[in-house]
């Protein structure tokens, strides 16, 4: 019979040399295995934030006051164009109704409303043709032209609203994606100098924090710049469109007044 001591000693499982050493050098490196379990658990934006370096925080809290802005912009400057083609269509439907001209300055120029787009021009042109008429030695050529010069004064005064705050629009989009590669710059730039001050051999594992935080700062540049060029572009065409839309106003306006003026 055999013993059974010796029976245990012979059913016992000795560890492979690859595991063995696998354990070991789990074991060892458990800074690894920590970036093994945190890439399993996703990024935490907000927690690679507020670990990140005082250059980049700066960077991105800079970035992120560039994108409220320009959203900020983004929603006004649609709802002006909104209106302003809203007032326009109304507007071009009382004049070409065969309204008195007269009527329309007068609700033009009522103290209860502030008039915009089509109508200030309107308004401009016939005041000042009205205003040289009641003079004595203005021909109509003289009232034609001087009704033409009050409505491309209103005229420009109209476009000018409209542009305003597009040009910063355009300088964050522009602008953005280079800032945040600043920040990129910086974040390796602190991430191999602490490196360096360590003096010790270091893996992925720590490099892989200060390449992170520096890649979120271009992520973020980004995040900010497509929204305002994409909004920047788009204003831009309806600026144009309604531009358009006033100049060919005031061209068959003064038409209109030409021959009220050559009757008269």
């Amino acid at each position: 019979m055999i013993p059974l001591a010796m029976l245990l000693q012979a059913t016992q499982i000795e560890p492979l040399p690859e595991e063995a050493a696998a354990t070991t050098t789990q074991l060892a490196d458990p800074a690894a295995a920590a970036a093994a379990v945190a890439a399993s658990e996703g990024i935490n934006y907000i927690d690679l934030m507020l670990k990140a370096s005082l250059p980049v925080q700066l960077i991105v809290l800079l970035l992120l006051a560039g994108s409220l802005i320009s959203w900020v912009i983004i929603f006004r400057k649609a709802r002006i164009f909104k209106l302003a083609n809203r007032d326009a269509d109304e507007f071009e439907n009382r004049f070409w109704s065969g309204a008195d001209l007269g009527k329309l300055y007068s609700g033009a120029t009522d103290r209860n409303r502030h008039v915009t787009g089509l109508e200030a021009i309107f308004e401009a042109g016939f005041r000042e043709f009205a205003r040289l008429r009641e003079k004595r030695g203005f021909d109509a050529r003289a009232q034609l032209e001087g009704a033409q010069r009050a409505m491309r004064v209103s005229y420009t005064r109209e476009v000018d609203q409209l542009e305003r705050n597009l040009e910063l629009l355009a300088n964050i989009g522009s602008t953005a994606p280079y800032v945040g590669l600043v920040g990129t710059v910086f974040g390796i730039m602190v991430t191999m100098h602490d490196m360096l001050n360590s003096g010790e051999q270091t893996g992925i594992a720590a490099v892989a924090p200060g390449i992170s935080e520096a890649l979120f700062a271009t992520a973020i540049g980004l995040f900010v710049a497509i929204p305002a060029v994409w909004a920047y572009n788009r204003f831009t065409t309806r600026v144009e469109r309604l531009s358009v839309r006033y100049e060919s106003f005031a061209e068959e306006f003064s038409t209109i007044l030409q021959r009220q003026s050559s009757i008269e």
